[in-house]
């Protein structure tokens, strides 16, 4: 089968055969012995996972779940991805920050190789700390409970993990905007803290932080920008192939996920530009620690 020929892997088909692959490896079997135990041939179980697959069955979805142990609320939320359409980009809402179950963005994050992102608003999630999450979860989540904010708080701290990974940590690449480092969350103290983890965060060599200042206006030109993630995949296989990248957006309402690869060129001009316009890593390091200097008097 050419490169052509290769049917479009979209986000919920490649969070189920993410969530497969996973639970698979979990349980302890091979590729070749789940294979066995389904009766179904190697390829097939592998395309699954690699969501290649145009239609995924859903008796063979619970078959895997119950093979794989899993309990009743997971195997219902792969049947759930299941039967999602394959569309290539899709609004969900996003009521919580965190969503329960299976939520598309982080299993997105957790098999990403690389990220590159723009935040204008907030310090970037990846780079809080917690009492900079605590702040933050705090005022959009009025009626949760002290016990709920610290186990968001908890899933937010995990999530960055994969940047400290002793064995191929994510490589990730933030530009934050000036703004956001003037924008008082929790407290001056708060503040300091976070600005100092996030210098000391960027002397790792996976991770990349740089400031875009006041002065550089809108870049080339353009109309202000939303936050927006771009995930690139590992290479699998001998063909030397990878999941496609994709763009993940926000606002105030809902989230998008752009696959299309016209809308993945635009970001990565859009982000090009922006990168331009930013300081370089020493500087922004510098105007980090300057700025959390300042809020330490």
């Amino acid at each position: 089968m050419g490169k052509d020929d290769q049917p479009g892997s979209t986000l919920p088909r490649r969070q189920l055969g993410r969530a497969l692959r996973e639970a698979r490896e979990g349980a302890g079997f091979t590729l070749e012995r789940a294979a066995q135990l389904m009766e179904m041939g190697k390829t097939s179980v592998g395309r699954i996972e690699k969501g290649q697959n145009d239609k995924v069955i859903l008796r063979d979805v619970e078959a895997f779940g119950k093979l794989y142990d899993l309990d009743a609320e997971q195997i219902e939320e792969l049947k759930i991805l299941a039967q999602q359409s394959p569309t290539k980009s899709w609004w969900q809402a996003s009521r919580n920050l965190i969503m329960p179950g299976f939520n598309t963005y982080l299993g997105l994050e957790s098999g990403a190789s690389q990220l590159a992102m723009y935040q204008p608003l907030v310090i970037p999630g990846l780079l809080q700390v917690a009492d900079y999450a605590r702040a933050i979860e705090r005022p959009y989540l009025p009626n949760d409970t002290q016990e709920d904010i610290e186990r968001r708080v908890e899933l937010r701290l995990r999530r960055a993990a994969i940047l400290t990974l002793r064995i191929n940590p994510v490589r990730a690449e933030f530009v934050v905007h000036e703004g956001v480092l003037h924008t008082i969350v929790g407290s001056r103290a708060v503040m300091a803290a976070q600005h100092r983890h996030m210098a000391d965060m960027s002397t790792r060599p996976n991770v990349t932080v740089r400031i875009l200042p006041f002065t550089a206006g809108f870049p080339g030109d353009c109309v202000p920008v939303l936050p927006y993630i771009m995930l690139d995949f590992p290479v699998y296989g001998t063909g030397g192939r990878s999941e496609p990248p994709v763009v993940y957006a926000e606002n105030n309402t809902g989230v998008m996920f752009f696959e299309g690869e016209d809308d993945v060129k635009r970001y990565r001009r859009i982000h090009e530009t922006i990168l331009c316009a930013a300081l370089e890593e020493q500087p922004s390091r510098d105007l980090l620690r300057q700025v959390a200097r300042r809020y330490e008097q």
